[in-house]
Order: structure tokens, then C-alpha cells, then sequence
């Protein structure tokens, strides 16, 4: 049977398989197994109720789950605080910034309207390790709690959580944004109600897409999968910038005053130049995955930084900069994390950040992405094969090792299996595009030779 939880929390179609008995269940054995530490026990001992957060992005169907995961914490005997429509982490700050025992997100992040998802945050808005998620799925064919009476938990509303996130926001910054036009991206997400009103009050003229949620748009055709409207949006108004976030708002991906895409690898190098020019990039160290442009690492070591590399997947990055006290790292994808002020990635933190650099330099977003040079990738999904034998089956690890030869140090290579499929991922960077497309169909195809089922 497969783990429930993903890279991400619990996701799938709402109503399909991710049902509001589905939610309800998890609440409850969330409540169990998080519950259980010195915190909640003396809370309990104080004669007072652990506390949850309950936050949802606008689709549609997070109008039930939610209502069917505050449920099933309050019949734990929780008491729900719920902040309504807030972005992802807004959720995990307030958990942290009130104290709470732990919270949930309801959302599906960048994808459509009709998927949903559940994320589950341990108390200081940090997500749960791989051992405590099977924990929780473990616990839903366990009893469950059951208090009666005043033991049952409340269900309030969280009238100032977005005010405390904004207030957040604006006390990070290093630098104003003033006389910067930015054109922002909502995806008609999370972000459409705290967006907007951060980047105006950080002092820059704001134009905004994407933010008239109305439960189904949500992702659709804007956002950080979807540039395009952004950049007709940017060069029709005549920004300086861009900013794109996702449904959750976890993600911030950029456009230049041309149009250009500044990709998450682009967003990092910037930063972690700023904050090491300013002595806040700890141990002089960046933390990103092994997808990550070879641009970004050449252009690390070209200024003196460190790169360390970790799995792909945002909480990897996270455990990895916990573990060694760093405070930077992200993903390609727009998952930037800034440690100091946030627990996880932090789309509307990142677009804030890395405008205020334009106006401490002077810069413009083209000048600034010029610190690394963005290497073609190619990528090729070869399905149908045995991706458990990947890195054990020889012929195919000497094939890679003449494509590295052959590539130098003007490219890489990278064969990464799938968690959840019989499928491996052909990754080939190079200095030209032809070059990394025919290195990387070449090398599917000894995969598709060497490990066909």
C-alpha cells in the first residue's frame, strides 16, 4: 500500500480520494500523536486546551476540509484557531508566532482547482519529519481522542492573522521599496489578500493579475507555472519587475523589465550575494538541490559561497539548513527559503527580499540575475522502466560516466529515479542547447535499453 503522505502532505482530488472522512481522520490522529509533548501537557495541566491552527487557500473544496479538520481537532479536544484564507507561510509563522501546538494548511499549492491537500505543521510552523507523518497514518485505524463535556475544543476565528503577518513582512525588510513598479501574480491564490497590500505598504507602485479568486481559477493559466500573462503584464505597464507566486503562495518565481524569466536559482544567487555583502548569509553557505543550475553553482564559488546540495523537495533543503544553522536555500522551482524570518518556503518573504536589493543597489532585476549564467537543461522522463536499478545496474553508470567526461566542467549529468513511478528523470546541463538535447536522448535511451520492463 502506498505512504499517504507525499513530498508534501496529503494530496489528491477532493472528494476523490481525499475525502472529508479522509480529513477528518487525519485531524484526529494528528491530535493524537501531537499532543503527546511537554508542551501540550502542560497546557493540559493548567487546565487549558492545546491550541491548532487552521488556514486553506480560496478553492472551493477547502471550505469542507477545513471545516471537517476543525472538526475533528475540536472533538480531540483542541481548540481551533481559524485564520481563514492565508497563504502557506503565513500559516507556519503564526503557528510559531502565538505559540501554538501545531497547525494544518489546507491546499494543493500549484495545482488545479479540483486537487486539494493537507499539510501538517509541528509546533514552531516546522513540517514533520518523515517518522511523525507515519506516525499519523498509522494512528487513523488506532482509537481516537474522545473528551466530553468542557474538554471538547473551541472553534474561533483568528481575526488578526493576517494583520500579524503583514506586520511580520514589513519588519524583515533591510530596505524600502520606493519608486520600484512591480506588476504581482496572485494565481488567484493565497496571496491575493496579503500581497498587494505588503508590497504597497514596503513602498513600491503595485499593479496586480490574478487577484480575484472565486474558488475554481485558482492556478489557472497565472501564477508561477503559468508566465506568460505576467510578462505581457510587465512590459504593457512598463514595470521594473514581476513577481509570480502560487495558489499557496510557498513559491516566487520573477520577470525582468524585459520580460525575461528570473528563475528560483537566479532569486538565490541574488540574495545570498545581498545577504553576504551584509553578513547575514551564515557560514557563507547556500543550501540547494541537486536540480539546481550549474550556473548557480559556478557562479557561488566564482564569489566565494558555498554550496551544498541536498534531495529535491523544499524539506530536504530545510532539514539540511536546520541541521547546520544555515540561512539560505531554496529550489529552481521558487521555494526560497530565508531562515531567519521564515520556517518555509515564502513566496511574498522572497519577491520583498529580493526587490528591496534592486533598490539597495540600484540595480535592476536584468543587472542583478547577470550574476549567474543560466546553463541550457534538459530534462527527459523515460516511464515504463525499473528505476530501483538506476544506480546498480553498471553499463548504464559507465554511460553516464562518458557523458560527464564528455561534458567536463561545462555541464553535468543526473539520473534520478522516482519515488512514486517506474520512472527515471534524465537531467543533462551543457554550454549549448544542442548539446545538452542530444546528450540527454542519447542516455534516455540506454535507460529505456538497459532497464526496460
Amino acid at each position: 500500500m502506498p505512504r499517504l503522505f507525499g513530498t508534501d502532505g496529503v494530496r489528491g482530488l477532493a472528494n476523490g480520494s481525499l475525502t472529508a472522512d479522509l480529513a477528518l481522520g487525519l485531524a484526529q490522529s494528528a491530535a493524537a500523536v501531537l499532543t503527546q509533548g511537554r508542551s501540550a501537557e502542560a497546557r493540559r495541566a493548567a487546565g487549558k486546551r492545546p491550541v491548532a491552527i487552521v488556514a486553506r487557500d480560496p478553492r472551493v473544496s477547502g471550505e469542507f476540509i477545513s471545516a471537517a479538520v476543525a472538526a475533528g481537532l475540536a472533538s480531540s479536544g483542541i481548540d481551533v484557531l481559524d485564520a481563514g484564507v492565508i497563504p502557506t507561510p503565513a500559516a507556519a509563522f503564526l503557528i510559531a508566532d502565538i505559540d501554538a501546538d501545531f497547525g494544518v494548511m489546507v491546499s494543493a499549492s500549484h495545482n488545479p482547482a479540483p486537487d486539494n491537500g493537507i499539510k501538517i505543521f509541528a509546533r514552531g510552523g516546522t513540517k514533520l519529519p518523515d517518522v511523525v507523518e507515519d506516525r499519523i497514518e498509522e494512528h487513523l485505524s488506532l482509537e481516537k481522542l474522545a473528551p466530553t463535556g468542557a474538554a471538547v475544543g473551541r472553534i474561533r476565528r483568528f481575526a488578526d492573522a493576517e494583520d500579524r503577518y503583514v506586520i511580520h513582512l514589513l519588519g524583515s525588510l533591510p530596505h524600502r521599496l520606493d519608486g520600484i513598479h512591480v506588476v504581482l501574480d496572485c494565481a488567484h491564490g493565497a496571496a491575493a489578500g496579503v500581497s498587494p497590500e505588503v508590497f504597497t505598504d514596503a513602498g513600491a507602485r503595485v499593479t496586480v493579475i490574478g487577484d480575484a479568486p472565486d474558488g475554481m481559477n485558482i492556478n489557472d493559466g497565472v501564477g508561477s507555472t503559468h508566465l506568460d500573462n505576467l510578462a505581457k503584464a510587465v512590459l504593457e505597464h512598463g514595470a521594473d519587475v514581476g513577481i509570480a507566486h502560487d495558489g499557496d503562495a510557498d513559491r516566487c518565481l520573477a520577470v525582468d523589465a524585459n520580460g525575461n524569466i528570473v528563475d528560483g536559482d537566479q532569486i538565490m544567487a541574488i540574495l545570498a550575494l545581498g545577504m553576504a555583502e551584509r553578513g547575514k548569509l551564515r557560514d557563507n553557505t547556500l543550501v540547494a538541490t541537486v536540480m539546481s543550475n550549474l550556473g548557480l553553482k559556478l557562479a557561488m564559488r566564482d564569489h566565494g559561497i558555498r554550496m551544498v546540495e541536498t534531495a529535491v523537495g523544499d524539506r530536504y533543503v530545510l532539514e539540511e539548513m536546520n541541521e547546520h544553522d544555515f540561512s539560505l536555500g531554496g529550489e529552481q522551482s521558487g521555494h526560497v527559503i530565508m531562515r531567519e524570518f521564515a520556517t518555509t518556503g515564502d513566496g511574498i518573504l522572497t519577491g520583498l527580499h529580493l526587490l528591496s536589493e534592486m533598490a539597495r543597489q540600484h540595480k535592476s532585476l536584468a543587472e542583478l540575475a547577470q550574476v549567474m549564467t543560466v546553463y541550457p537543461q534538459v530534462m527527459v522522463n523515460v516511464k515504463n522502466v525499473d528505476h530501483h536499478a538506476v544506480h546498480t545496474d553498471e553499463p548504464l553508470q559507465a554511460a553516464v560516466r562518458r557523458v560527464a567526461e564528455t561534458l567536463g566542467d561545462t555541464g553535468r549529468v543526473l539520473l534520478r529515479p522516482s519515488g512514486t513511478e517506474p520512472l527515471v528523470r534524465v537531467m543533462v546541463e551543457a554550454a549549448d542547447q544542442h548539446t545538452a538535447e542530444r546528450l540527454a536522448n542519447e542516455l534516455a535511451e540506454v535507460v529505456r535499453e538497459r532497464l526496460g520492463l
